[in-house]
């Protein structure tokens, strides 16, 4: 048994992962617009869950004690705090705001012209 190992291809000096994908699977604009606006939709799921946990810990609270203070469970804290969790009501992001001291704000914006609507 030999220990040579495969040789691996050249690239050209500089060039990374990244970017040699980006030039393989991204070169249609029409995907790179689609993969951008997923991009952008994980981005805002996970800044709600960001948010919630990041406002719970600096409350120096425990899932469990939030859940307590909003009359739940604390596996409904422990999924909202996901960031693929996409099942976020409005009254429960009021009751753990009010509990934090906080409130709930939504706003609405004009797309960008490469979104597509859903």
């Amino acid at each position: 048994m030999s220990d040579k190992k495969p040789a691996l291809p050249d690239f050209p000096p500089g060039s990374d992962g990244l970017g040699i994908l980006d030039g393989r699977y991204f070169t249609n604009p029409e995907r790179r617009a689609r993969v951008a606006a997923r991009v952008a939709e994980l981005e805002e799921e996970q800044t709600v869950a960001r948010q919630l946990y990041e406002l719970r810990t600096a409350a120096g609270l425990t899932q469990e004690d939030l859940a307590s203070l909003v009359g739940t469970q604390k596996t409904a804290i422990s999924r909202l705090e996901r960031a693929d969790y996409t099942g976020h009501s409005l009254a429960m992001l009021r009751r753990i705001a009010a509990a934090l001291g906080k409130r709930v704000v939504i706003q609405f914006e004009d797309r960008e012209p490469s979104e597509t609507t859903a």
